[in-house]
């Protein structure tokens, strides 16, 4: 028998064969696993290029905010709004065909002692320190890469998440409540028609324990099912670093037409709301805040149907009317909203188990009262009559009142009112 015999020689040539083998088949596998990242990467980058160009206007003048953001003042006429297809060839609203009377026209503070209220100084923003829009133009705060790259996917980017909505009737499913993790401590009137609400609210700085949670304080005009439909615009203050990039209070608005699934957006990050002022820029830094035991500052939001066109307006303050959502948005709310809310929200998402710390309003509970708690004063209804009248019946709703609370109640300089909010976690919140 023949017996073959290797020399080391021989083995090692073998051995480098070998490794030349692997390193070609370890090349050959990873290469399209490499090109592939790349194609991944240069999709999304190129996915960015277009949202931003599609969301950023070419301004007529551009302003640096002391906060860092860039409001760009873009012509009226090429805001975002009007990339929507139904709105090619609409023709601006510059002025509702109605304005509203009512109650609280001329609204005043509290009658708490002056030493509690502090000194108050109308609310502005900060970008107003630099300069304003001219005439013609609409402010809108820049969006940046960094913006698009905190959002979980470019097309959810500025998109509540699904079910973002307290439900606050007694049928309700606790699971469903709490499926998004948001909790809420509101004030709300349900069962008639209503074509619009007001109110006034103290803005503060609540802290937030994690950069995807976010707290707020808002009003909600509701038509629809709260599973699948649901038509709902939303206006107030919030604290959103996942939005935002930073932990200032800030304006916002919402809307959707069927339940935050496909859609709505924050503020201008969509096609839809029409702004026509040039003063004010939702999305955009307000001050000053109030201060736990010191001054207090509020803001007054009404949202209201015009009878004739159909347009659902939005007011800040006594003297800005910022523009209109177009009534062919919605299908409940094309009628009138079912259900009205006043309140705070708050996402609780902490990893550990526990509650999150992330503070609703002034993180302080409503018993605390004025200088103390947050607030809403001044709650009223639009009635089908197009007049401002206190709502009736006003129920109150949280899913964890030993995290966040609401009470509420009625005197002649605040009207119907409420205090609300809470720190989260604390020893009976754990």
């Amino acid at each position: 028998m023949a017996v073959a015999h290797f020399g080391r020689g021989t083995r090692k040539v073998v051995v480098e064969t070998a490794s030349m083998w692997w390193l070609l088949l370890s090349v050959a596998l990873l290469l399209p696993l490499c090109y592939g990242q790349k194609a991944s990467l240069s999709r999304q980058k190129l996915e960015i290029h277009k949202h931003l160009k599609r969301l950023n206007k070419p301004p007529v003048k551009s302003i640096q905010s002391p906060d860092g953001d860039t409001i760009d003042c873009v012509h009226i006429s090429h805001q975002p709004a009007f990339d929507h297809p139904f709105l090619k060839n609409h023709s601006i609203q510059m002025r509702p065909t109605y304005r509203l009377e009512g109650l609280f026209d001329g609204e005043k503070m509290s009658s708490a002692p002056k030493s509690s209220e502090g000194t108050k100084r109308p609310i502005t923003q900060l970008w107003h320190l630099n300069g304003r829009c001219p005439e013609g133009t609409v402010p809108i705060r820049r969006t940046k890469r960094d913006d698009l790259l905190r959002a979980s996917s470019v097309k959810r980017y500025g998109k509540k998440h699904h079910r973002a909505i307290p439900q606050p009737a007694k049928s309700a499913d606790p699971d469903l409540l709490n499926q998004s993790g948001h909790q809420h401590a509101i004030a709300y009137v349900e069962g008639g028609k209503y074509y619009g609400a007001k109110a006034t609210m103290n803005v503060w700085e609540p802290k937030i324990q994690q950069s995807n949670e976010f707290s707020l304080s808002q009003l909600w005009i509701l038509g629809g099912s709260f599973a699948s439909d649901l038509n709902s615009i939303e206006a107030g203050w919030q604290v959103s670093p996942d939005l935002y990039g930073d932990s200032n209070t800030r304006l916002f608005t919402y809307w959707t037409s069927d339940a935050y699934q496909a859609t709505g957006c924050y503020n201008l990050l969509c096609s839809g709301f029409i702004q026509i002022s040039n003063d004010v820029a939702m999305g955009a830094s307000i001050f000053p805040l109030s201060s736990y035991r010191g001054s207090q500052y509020d803001i007054s939001i009404l949202v209201w149907k015009d009878p004739k066109e159909g347009n659902w307006w939005m007011q800040f303050g006594e003297d800005y009317v910022l523009g209109y959502w177009p009534g062919f948005l919605f299908s409940y709310l094309s009628d009138s909203a079912s259900m009205i809310e006043w309140g705070g929200e708050v996402v609780n998402s902490a990893p550990d188990g526990q509650h999150t710390t992330t503070q609703m309003g002034s993180g302080h509970f409503p018993e605390e009262g004025f200088g103390k708690a947050s607030y809403f004063r001044n709650i009223q209804i639009v009635d089908g009559s197009n007049n401002l009248r206190a709502p009736k019946d006003l129920g109150t709703f949280t899913e964890e009142s030993d995290c966040y609370d609401v009470q509420i109640g009625r005197s002649d300089d605040w009207g119907n009112y409420f205090y609300y909010g809470g720190p989260g976690r604390n020893p009976n919140c754990p």
